[in-house]
């Protein structure tokens, strides 16, 4: 990485900084730890799309299922929804896994014609019928244990950390799905199936209650890192806030936020490592032959389709992470949250911004993107306060100008792309 490019992090730095001074050091650390898990997202699609040019819009729906995975990892069992109905669920979903395999060995075993046809409508219909029946009323069971507060099976109760890599199973099991039908067919084909999975994984959070208890949310995830409540009854950390000169809940949120802080950077870190072998590898350097001519490659005799499925699968896989990541953070899971524009548009943004292709250049689009996707709407409603300051306080204009402010983080993420497709095309970090 040349000298231009680390005064790029460099100037990063700085903003984080004067963040702290001009605001607060608890925001600074809130949106630093937001950056890293932004960075992290971004590398994922880099390596989707700078590895091997696949266009997938499915990010939201990878980021999910991490979400997911944090609370059927950690979230400790609720033991009256488990015998309500949890064995008649996990039956009912055994049972459609027998029926998706028998559908499919028939698909491969009996020659093509009606009774192929014949064969595959009355296995998947009964199929179907035979699943509800087994499943409804068990899911009804479930849901009616202490709807307030529980009404779902829960998860395993193991540390959350773990779940960080459960979110990258999931999601890469979803992607291995999601390519196996999608990437032998035409790239646009990806982006539809990506963008379908993505909005029915959503919609099946939100719905299936017996899973992640849907719009009613699921907090109180526990932390690796400790409660600032317990921070602030111990008498050696309160020594040490009064020896900084910091007031002790200022202190310990500080402290916790520098916590999650390490760990991430720990992550982020052991990613990128493990992606810059990668790209420097005879495997990197074969899947930037597939991007750039994938004729040429085919004529060497590279199995395309399969190098493609390793690159989505991987690329998933630091999404779902991410996703467990950002809902260890958060400490809950709200389904109603994942929106296309956040989890998709902003992190493709991301990459265009930093400069698809490098991994470097993933990482400072995550951070500046990032940045000013949340420190844009106070800076905006700062300038148009000072702009309209000799305005009366009842102007209609003003009052229009303030109400607008909050769209000027939309306004800003457009400019920013336009400028730096027109006079950047390849990035802030272009690829060599």
């Amino acid at each position: 990485m040349s000298l231009k490019h680390a005064s790029y992090f460099a100037i990063m730095a700085v903003l984080l900084v004067l963040v702290g001074w001009l605001q607060s050091w608890s925001v600074a650390m809130g949106l630093f730890n937001m950056c890293l898990i932004s960075a992290i997202m971004a590398l994922g699609v880099n390596i989707q799309w700078g590895y091997a040019g696949l266009f997938s819009v499915g990010t939201m729906g990878f980021v999910a299922l991490g979400g997911l995975a944090a609370v059927l990892t950690s979230m400790p069992p609720v033991p009256a929804a488990w015998s309500a109905g949890g064995l008649r669920v996990l039956a009912a979903l055994a049972l459609g896994a027998a029926v998706i395999l028998v559908s499919v060995l028939i698909y491969r075993k009996m020659a093509k014609g009606v009774g192929r046809a014949v064969a595959l409508t009355i296995t998947i219909v009964v199929g179907f019928f035979v699943y509800r029946a087994v499943l409804d009323p068990a899911v009804d069971a479930i849901e009616s244990v202490n709807t307030a507060a529980e009404g779902y099976l829960g998860g395993m109760g193991l540390p959350i950390v773990l779940s960080w890599a459960v979110g990258g199973l999931l999601a890469a099991g979803a992607a291995w799905v999601i390519g196996k039908i999608s990437l032998g067919l035409r790239s646009d084909y990806l982006a539809i199936a990506t963008l379908g999975i993505a909005e029915t994984i959503i919609a099946i959070l939100k719905n299936e209650e017996w899973l992640s208890r849907g719009v009613k949310n699921v907090n109180g995830l526990p932390r690796p890192v400790p409660y600032e409540v317990d921070l602030q009854q111990s008498a050696d950390f309160l020594a040490w806030a009064e020896w900084l000169g910091l007031n002790p809940v200022e202190a310990s949120s500080l402290f916790v936020k520098a916590c999650y802080a390490v760990i991430f950077i720990v992550v982020l870190a052991l990613i990128m490592w493990l992606s810059e072998r990668a790209w420097n590898s005879p495997w990197g350097r074969m899947m930037r032959a597939i991007r750039d001519n994938e004729t040429a490659a085919r004529a060497m005799g590279k199995d395309v389709t399969k190098r493609h499925l390793q690159v989505f699968i991987l690329g998933s896989a630091v999404c779902g992470i991410a996703g467990a990541m950002l809902t260890t953070l958060d400490g809950l899971l709200t389904p109603g949250t994942y929106q296309p524009l956040r989890f998709t548009f902003l992190i493709w943004v991301m990459v265009i911004v930093g400069g698809s292709g490098t991994n470097w250049g993933a990482v400072l689009g995550g951070f500046l993107v990032w940045f000013l996707w949340i420190e844009v709407e106070p800076i905006g409603l700062w300038l148009i306060t000072n702009l309209t300051s000799t305005m009366a306080e009842d102007s209609a204009i003003r009052l229009h100008l303030l109400d607008s402010a909050a769209h000027m983080r939309l306004l800003t993420m457009g400019v920013i792309l336009l400028l730096v497709l027109r006079f950047a095309p390849r990035g802030l970090i272009p690829e060599r």
